[in-house]
């Protein structure tokens, strides 16, 4: 997991608000499936937005993080309420810049 610097934490809360977002964990919790849309997912962008239902077996802040720990290089941006921001930046091409 990469370490992010505070400045570059509300970088990319800026960057991630006006997200919608890219999956919903309901019931069945961290599924291999969600897993694997999360993956597809971050082939195309570098910030994602997770959704925790309330039906959702852990609280929002315990499943991002089991997210991150099974996406490799995965780091929890923030979460905030139902709401999780994933980071991981593309080996090849990053696009978005951090600040240093």
């Amino acid at each position: 997991m990469p370490t992010l610097s505070s400045r570059q934490r509300a970088h990319l809360r800026r960057l991630a608000q006006p997200l919608k977002p890219v999956l919903h964990v309901g019931k069945e919790g961290v599924t291999d499936a969600a897993v694997r849309a999360l993956a597809d997912a971050f082939h195309t962008r570098e910030l994602l937005k997770v959704r925790v239902l309330e039906a959702a077996p852990e609280p929002a802040k315990e499943t991002g993080h089991a997210l991150a720990a099974r996406l490799d290089g995965t780091t929890v941006v923030q979460t905030i309420g139902r709401n999780v921001v994933l980071y991981r930046p593309d080996p090849d091409e990053p696009t978005l810049r951090l600040p240093r």
